[in-house]
C-alpha cells in the first residue's frame, strides 16, 4: 500500500467516522454519563491510563452492554501501547475490542438509538480501518472499507447542531479540494464528491478547535497537519502544536510534532530545549529512536558538526526501522539529512542513494529540513 493511499483512506475514514459525534440517543441524553466519557477521552489522550481506567469502570457499571465501552476500551489500549504494531501482544486485545463494538453497534436494538449506535460502529469501523492503513495491511483495510460504506451512507441521514459538527465539514470543505492538488492522481476519484472550499474548511476547523467539546484535540491535531504538509506555513502549524501540546503535555506523539515544527522554524534552542526536558523523562522507544534524528538535525544545523550529526542519523535510522510503516516520515527525515552530509563531503554515490531512500518514504517532500 503506498503512502499516498493510506494518507487517503486515514482523511475519509476520519472524515466519516467522526462526522456523527454530536448524535443524539441513549448514553448522550445522559449528562453525567457523556461528561465522565469527556473527561476519560481526556485522561487518555494525556497517557494519564490510570483515571482512564477508572472512568472505564464506571462507565462499564453504568452501561454495561453498551458499544462505546468497547470503543473506550480500544482507545486505552491503542494509546496504552502507541504505536501499536502487529508484533505487539496488544493488537490482538485491540482487535478484540474494536470488532466487540463494531458487533454489539449492529444487533438489533431500539429505533430511538439509532444514531447512537451508528456512531459507535462508524467510530470503531474507522479506528480499525486506521490502524490497518498504518501497519499497510492491505488485505484487511480493503474488505473493512468495502463493508464500511453502507454505514458511511446512513450517517447523512442525521444532522447536528454541536460545534464538533465543524470538524466534519471543515476536513470535507479543505481535503476535497487539497488532497487531489497535492496528489493529481486522485482527482478522478474526488470527482464523485461535491466541490470543497480549502478556505471555509479552515475556518470551520478554527472554530472546531476553539468550540468543540469532544473533538478539540482532533480539530488542533488536523490544522497543524495542514498548515505544516500542505500550506508549509511552519509558523501557524507551530501556534496549533503549542496547543495541543498545552492540553495534553504528556502526549509523547504531540510533544514529537511540536519539536518537529521548532526544528522547521530554525528555533533550535526551543528544541533542543524540549528534547533535554524529555529525553530522560520518557523511555517509550519509538520516541527516543525520534529524538536521535532529532539531536541528528540539532547537530547538523545549529552546531554544524556533521560527524556527530552522522552518527545520530545512522542510529536513528537502525532504530526506527524496526517499528515499520509508523517509522517512516522519521525514517526518510534521516536520509535526507545524511545525504545533505554525503553532498557536503563529496560523495556522490551515496548522497544519490540517501536522496532517493528519502523521496521514496517521504509523504510530504517539501519537508526535508533543508
Amino acid at each position: 500500500m503506498t503512502n499516498r493511499f493510506k494518507i487517503l483512506i486515514k482523511c475519509i475514514t476520519l472524515v466519516f467516522c467522526l462526522s456523527t459525534t454530536a448524535l443524539h440517543g441513549q448514553l448522550l441524553k445522559d449528562t453525567a454519563s457523556i461528561n465522565l466519557i469527556k473527561k476519560g477521552i481526556d485522561y487518555i489522550y494525556d497517557f494519564q491510563f490510570d483515571n482512564a481506567g477508572e472512568v472505564y469502570r464506571k462507565i462499564s457499571q453504568s452501561y454495561p452492554e453498551h458499544p462505546v465501552i468497547y470503543l473506550f476500551k480500544g482507545m486505552m489500549t491503542y494509546w496504552e501501547n502507541y504505536p501499536l504494531l502487529p508484533t505487539s501482544p496488544a493488537h490482538v486485545y485491540y482487535e478484540e475490542e474494536i470488532r466487540n463494538c463494531i458487533e454489539l453497534s449492529e444487533k438489533k436494538h431500539n429505533p430511538a438509538d439509532e444514531a447512537e449506535y451508528l456512531l459507535a460502529d462508524l467510530c470503531a469501523r474507522g479506528m480499525l480501518l486506521l490502524y490497518y492503513a498504518d501497519n499497510d495491511l492491505s488485505m484487511e483495510v480493503i474488505p473493512l472499507a468495502t463493508s464500511t460504506y453502507q454505514y458511511i451512507r446512513r450517517s447523512f441521514d442525521y444532522t447536528s447542531v454541536y460545534s464538533d459538527f465543524y470538524f466534519f465539514t471543515g476536513l470535507y470543505n479543505y481535503y476535497r479540494e487539497a488532497y487531489p492538488d497535492a496528489y493529481p492522481i486522485y482527482k478522478t476519484l474526488t470527482f464523485l464528491f461535491p466541490k470543497g472550499d480549502k478556505a471555509k474548511g479552515l475556518k470551520e476547523l478554527q472554530t472546531a478547535a476553539k468550540n468543540s467539546i469532544v473533538l478539540k484535540a482532533e480539530s488542533f491535531s488536523f490544522l497543524s497537519g495542514i498548515f505544516s504538509s500542505f500550506e508549509n506555513n511552519y509558523q501557524q502549524a507551530s501556534f496549533y502544536c503549542k496547543s495541543l501540546h498545552e492540553l495534553y503535555p504528556a502526549n509523547i506523539e504531540y510533544l514529537s510534532v511540536y519539536i518537529k515544527t521548532q526544528l522547521l522554524l530554525k528555533h533550535y534552542d526551543d528544541a533542543e530545549r524540549m528534547i533535554i526536558s524529555s529525553s530522560t523523562k520518557i523511555s517509550n522507544p519509538y520516541y527516543q529512536t525520534q529524538l536521535a534524528i532529532f539531536n541528528g538535525i540539532l547537530q547538523e544545523k545549529k552546531y554544524h558538526d556533521n560527524k556527530q550529526a552522522e552518527q545520530y542519523y545512522i542510529k536513528g535510522a537502525r532504530d526506527i526501522s524496526h517499528f515499520g510503516d509508523y517509522g517512516n516520515d522519521f525514517l526518510a527525515y534521516a536520509y535526507f539529512g545524511l545525504n545533505r552530509i554525503s553532498e557536503y563531503n563529496g560523495d556522490k554515490h551515496f548522497k544519490k542513494m540517501y536522496r532517493k531512500l528519502a523521496i521514496k518514504l517521504a509523504d510530504f517532500k517539501k519537508i526535508d529540513f533543508d
